[in-house]
């Protein structure tokens, strides 16, 4: 973002940004939260990342596409798997981290609870 020289570093990042659910903006537009990268010694992008709630929200969107079809429409075994899945990246750590999962796959919390549960005696 500052020159023609830093648009291949900029596309090599834009994955993990974009899969992230984070923002780039011009290093002058920083926030105090954001994260400038440099390059060669010079400052070429920063990174906006998201809220923790918004990424369970990126999370979920990005395991829909993946599986192709709304996480309510797979069956008990594939509900089970995406539980494990998120828990293993702390989807359960955030607020209402449970209740948006379980809205997602349309099962109850209880439901998600046995997920977990049935994970941790297995």
């Amino acid at each position: 973002m500052t020159g023609t020289g830093d648009e291949p570093f900029i596309t090599a990042v834009k994955p993990l940004v974009d899969a992230m659910g984070g923002e780039l903006l011009p290093p002058d537009e920083a926030g105090p939260d954001d994260v400038v990268l440099a390059w060669e010694g010079a400052d070429v992008v920063a990174v906006r990342l998201p809220q923790l709630a918004d990424s369970l929200d990126h999370i979920l969107a990005a395991m829909e596409r993946k599986q192709g079809k709304p996480l309510a429409d797979l069956d008990r075994k594939a509900k089970q798997e995406v539980v494990r899945i998120l828990e293993a990246r702390g989807a359960f750590s955030v607020r209402h981290g449970v209740e948006t999962v379980a809205g997602a796959l349309g099962v109850s919390r209880f439901t998600v609870y046995n997920y977990l549960n049935r994970e941790k005696e297995g």
